[in-house]
């Protein structure tokens, strides 16, 4: 099976799973935060578009350019704040640039219009690659009947075709039942093909599972309550969406890759995470998607912010971890492949809305509070010593003078890269078991080693140029 099914002996299992879960919770001392860049206001999502830069979306109506060295450009990538309506949970919520960006220069968002609807709107770069054309295509607008639930990420699948996440509409409990109704968007992760010129500047994929059926087209799942974030591994193509919680639980789902297109349902309104919500008239449990992980509301959770799994090459640690959050607690969570999960300390003041990668896959977080993007580090990545690792870096006398030294290891070559992923060095050892790193052209600050043996065993190390 590609993801697990609500059966009877898989709710008794996974209650089984989540209550010695909550008794095995440890703390993830190793999860730190480096602040990046600053000043942005009520920013509440970051991507890339293909490269070192990055783009951050506020709520009022401006995507930010974000560049490697933590600047921001003065001139926003993009202004729609005269279209964008802000109270509630409402506001310009979602950016996804087209997986042909470098060609085409499409890229999408998801925002609020002024009555309060959802809008998914394409637009394009500019010859400027720094800001972006206001002509806009919009693609579809879907009414909104309360202020909050929304949804609102917006992301490419490995299929090419974009997901939209949507909100059951508001108010609360699905009044209305919207979640499992197949003839309504609302309380679903819609799917649809982009690549069209003709109004309305969609087509349905042939393979959403209420094609030529009963149920709206556009529909790929059902059974969300507010899919806040959601996320595909860059490496596997696994989705992996944070459904925002009742009154009880918060919880993860995961779909396995390849994606299937059997109209997957999430359960909402009739459970919430794995307790019954109101389950009259619901279909048998036994069709409905399983949570990969939940967690309660206690101790300050309130509202689960979804993220990645770390693919990135300067963290060993946080491999194959999807790591998410929780807006009120301000802590940061990591589930394990076996579904094993650990938080970190509080990062107060900051109410975590979201997550970054970038190119590189390494991992950012944003605090709405604080206008602060953050990146997500290894605390306990420290210089490495022979009785670790059997190398050595030694400092020189000159600024930015490094040694590398082994009496047993032959390296086929030593990356460096900056706190935020990017490479800015690679070199072929020159020296069986002694090479030297110069980086006295670089700024002050950390930076991070990636030595690779002819047989393919990594090494990560840390040094400071100062």
């Amino acid at each position: 099976m590609l993801y697990l099914k609500k059966t009877n002996m898989a709710k008794k299992y996974y209650f089984t799973l989540f209550f010695v879960a909550t008794f095995i919770l440890c703390q993830a001392q190793n999860i730190g935060l480096q602040s990046f860049a600053s000043g942005f206001a009520s920013p509440l999502e970051i991507t890339h578009a293909g490269d070192s830069r990055m783009f951050v979306v506020q709520k009022g109506g401006l995507i930010r350019v974000l560049n490697a060295n933590g600047t921001i450009n003065p001139t926003p990538f993009l202004d729609v704040s005269s279209l964008v309506s802000t109270n509630s949970e409402r506001g310009l919520l979602g950016l996804a640039f087209h997986p042909d960006y470098a060609t085409n220069g499409y890229f999408f968002i998801n925002y609020t219009n002024l009555s309060g609807n959802t809008v998914i709107a394409r637009y394009s770069v500019s010859s400027n690659p720094n800001v972006a054309s206001t002509t806009a295509t919009i693609l579809m607008t879907i009414t909104q009947p309360y202020s909050n639930h929304n949804g609102g990420t917006i992301k490419f699948g490995p299929d090419g075709f974009l997901y939209i996440g949507m909100g059951d509409g508001g108010s609360g409990g699905d009044p209305q039942n919207y979640a499992q109704n197949i003839n309504q968007n609302l309380g679903k992760m819609l799917r649809i093909d982009v690549n069209s010129n003709v109004a309305p500047f969609y087509t349905i994929p042939p393979s959403n599972p209420f094609v030529g059926v009963a149920g709206n087209d556009e529909i790929w799942a059902i059974g969300l309550r507010n899919p806040w974030k959601f996320s595909f591994n860059r490496l596997t193509g696994d989705l992996w969406i944070a459904d925002v919680g009742q009154n009880a639980v918060e919880e993860v789902n995961r779909v396995l890759s390849p994606l299937p297109n059997t109209g997957l349902n999430f359960g909402w309104r009739c459970y919430e995470g794995n307790s019954v919500y109101l389950n009259s008239g619901c279909v048998p449990a036994s069709s409905m998607v399983f949570p990969y992980t939940q967690y309660p509301r206690s101790g300050g959770a309130c509202s689960i912010t979804g993220g990645y799994v770390y693919t990135g090459s300067l963290y060993p640690n946080f491999q194959n971890k999807y790591f998410f959050a929780d807006y009120c607690d301000n802590r940061i969570r990591m589930v394990d492949t076996n579904g094993t999960v650990t938080l970190s300390s509080a990062f107060p003041g900051n109410s975590m809305v979201s997550f970054g990668e970038d190119m590189n896959g390494e991992l950012y977080i944003i605090g709405i509070s604080s206008g602060t993007v953050f990146k997500i580090v290894d605390t306990t990545l420290s210089t490495s010593t022979f009785q670790d690792d059997s190398f050595t870096i030694a400092t020189n006398s000159n600024r930015g003078s490094f040694t590398v030294k082994s009496e047993t290891l032959t390296f086929s070559s030593i990356s460096v890269f900056d706190i935020s992923g990017k490479r800015i060095q690679t070199i072929k050892p020159a020296n069986e078991f002694e090479n030297s790193i110069d980086l006295s052209t670089v700024v002050n600050g950390v930076y991070f080693l990636r030595l690779e043996e002819s047989n393919g065993t990594i090494y990560h190390s840390k040094i400071v140029v100062n």
